[in-house]
């Protein structure tokens, strides 16, 4: 219980609250070891599907996080060595006064060849002058002391990141054979391979497969709250690529939005809903067809690898898909850390809503920004 409070407080806490670029990175590298224990822990669970699901998440949350604190880590460190090679010549002359200061006898120091007021006027003198070398001395301190810190993380974290990819991949391979196995989901109805190819083989367009499924597999799905429009997450962690109805390169606008993702993400749907559809379709690629409510359906499009069945009824947050790609090395994400970290999502998920047959903004359902 104690490692899902844990995963609940560290996927809740943002990396900007932290104090320092070190910090992030250490709360990065805890994120992972939790990952770690909750694949670990996963077999343990009665639903060993929701366990994996959350630890793939937990995993992809603590790589994204673990890529931000590394490239703030890059930056600061960077930072510190400009600051400390601009005052080299002034951080030599400090060490030399301390040094010729730490070298001098006692005695010696309290005398002035002056005499007694000559004495008394550089001990004011030095009493002015003290306070501001120690502060000098106590900047320098820290930066080292932080240079240090930033140069020990980036030294571990080769092997954080590398327990990460592979606990992640682990993750992805225990959840697909978990979900393969899956016996305990609600059917709404029973999918007819034969009418689902006719319908496949006569139609020319999504709208005219969706509509031509909907009118096939009647379901009874419940109605959705209307607290959930407007908010529902969207199917895979990533940045909005090309909004509603925008063109593309080729001039072609499509009803949907496409989303920019890492590879191998992870993808669920935001609500409860029913499989209508689940495969490959016109020049889509993979798809996934929900339906959340009566009248209402969610394309999901552009998925490498696909989950579940036509027909299950799926809890909210239920896994299913994967995006392509592969999975970067620890090389590529430590080359990615150095302050390029958008250059990862290299992977597109195309989501398109549809209403009483009609497709309308996603931006109604979900949260875009």
């Amino acid at each position: 219980m104690r490692i899902w409070a844990a995963l609940f407080w560290c996927i809740a806490t943002p990396l900007w609250a932290q104090e320092s670029p070190a910090q992030s990175a250490q709360a990065a590298a805890a994120r992972l070891d939790i990952a770690g224990a909750l694949l670990q822990a996963a077999d343990s669970k009665r639903d060993r599907v929701a366990a994996l699901t959350e630890t793939v998440h937990a995993y992809e949350a603590g790589l994204v996080a673990m890529r931000d604190g590394l490239r703030k880590a890059a930056v600061r460190q960077a930072r510190i060595e400009a600051q400390l090679q601009s005052k080299r010549v002034e951080v030599g002359r400090l060490l030399g006064a301390l040094q010729s200061i730490g070298r001098a006898p006692a005695p010696l120091l309290l005398l002035h060849p002056s005499g007694p007021l000559g004495t008394a006027r550089s001990g004011m003198m030095a009493a002015d002058v003290t306070p501001a070398l120690q502060a000098e001395v106590e900047q320098l301190r820290a930066q080292l002391e932080e240079l240090a810190t930033l140069r020990t993380l980036q030294e571990s974290a080769v092997d954080t990141i590398a327990a990460g990819l592979d606990g992640a991949q682990e993750a992805r391979a225990l959840l697909s054979a978990a979900i393969s196995d899956r016996t305990d989901l609600p059917q709404r109805f029973v999918d007819d391979p034969v009418q689902t190819s006719l319908l496949l083989a006569s139609a020319e367009t999504l709208d005219a497969f969706a509509s031509s499924l909907t009118d096939t597999f009647l379901t009874d799905a419940t109605p959705i709250s209307a607290s959930a429009e407007g908010n529902l997450p969207l199917p895979v962690q990533g940045t909005i690529l090309r909004s509603y109805n925008a063109a593309d390169a080729a001039g072609i606008a499509r009803p949907g939005i496409i989303i920019a993702a890492r590879p191998r993400a992870m993808v669920t749907t935001p609500l409860p809903a029913t499989i209508l559809f689940r495969g490959p379709l016109l020049d889509y690629g993979n798809v996934v067809i929900l339906e959340p409510a009566a009248d209402v359906l969610f394309i999901i499009a552009g998925l490498a690898e696909v989950f579940g069945e036509p027909g299950q009824v799926l809890p909210a947050g239920s896994a299913i898909g994967l995006l392509g790609g592969e999975q970067p090395n620890v090389d590529a994400i430590l080359t990615q850390s150095d302050g390029a970290g958008g250059g990862n999502a290299t992977q597109t998920l195309y989501l398109e809503v549809r209403d009483g047959q009609s497709p309308v903004d996603p931006a109604s359902w979900f949260a875009l920004e």
